[in-house]
């Protein structure tokens, strides 16, 4: 049986870049709706909920997926593999917890195990680099967490507030705006902003009903 899901995130690129990663399995996944900052309408077997630039999935975004009559499970996308963080969302009732650091096709088989009755979280590898579907300013050569970061300075979040945002600590959200301000060659935050407004760093408001995936079998 063909999963029916939708792939939710406040940034076009970021649902896009998950549907295109899942394109060499269409007989199993069926993404029916990308959702950038909009509720998901579609009846769903799975809504993946992907953290990049967004509240932890033990937070209220979750909840209100968990509670969309239309959602048959909810499954949190993440790179933040915090344990507590992990076993809030599954109390207030996520289906899975995944890591961005698995391939396409264990991505694939996890879903299923979860669309079968299972309840199913990644464990934390360190030495495999995230994996998962695109982000802006990709081909400007930031890495997804500077990309994360920058996002969420962009919409202007303080330090504390992307620290609290992201799980990441204070030295590592110092650390990737040092290196991010290095690549798009700005010395202040005011000059990063600018430069985000101008490279698609805003959140988007759209919904993709059966979406064409380039590539897809």
């Amino acid at each position: 049986m063909t999963i029916r899901m939708a792939v939710v995130n406040d940034y076009e690129v970021v649902v896009h870049g998950v549907a295109a990663m899942l394109r060499s399995y269409t007989d199993r996944i069926e993404v029916v709706e990308l959702d950038a900052d909009s509720s998901v309408l579609s009846s769903v077997d799975i809504a993946l909920y992907d953290t990049f630039a967004q509240p932890q999935g033990d937070q209220e975004a979750v909840t209100r997926l968990v509670r969309n009559p239309r959602v048959g499970k909810v499954v949190v996308y993440t790179w933040n593999l915090d344990p507590r963080t992990e076993q809030a969302s599954l109390r207030i009732g996520a289906a899975g917890y995944l890591s961005k650091r698995l391939t396409a096709g264990e991505l694939v088989s996890a879903l299923e195990a979860v669309h079968g009755g299972e309840v199913v979280a990644s464990a934390e590898d360190s030495s495999k680099a995230p994996i998962g579907g695109d982000w802006p300013g990709r081909e400007e050569g930031l890495t997804p967490r500077e990309s994360e970061v920058l996002s969420l300075i962009t919409q202007g979040l303080s330090n504390k507030e992307i620290l609290d945002r992201t799980g990441l600590s204070i030295n590592s959200v110092k650390s990737y705006i040092r290196s991010c301000y290095r690549k798009i060659d700005v010395t202040s935050r005011s000059r990063a902003v600018l430069w985000g407004i101008d490279h698609g760093f805003q959140p988007d408001r759209t919904r993709t009903v059966s979406p064409q995936i380039p590539g897809a079998d």
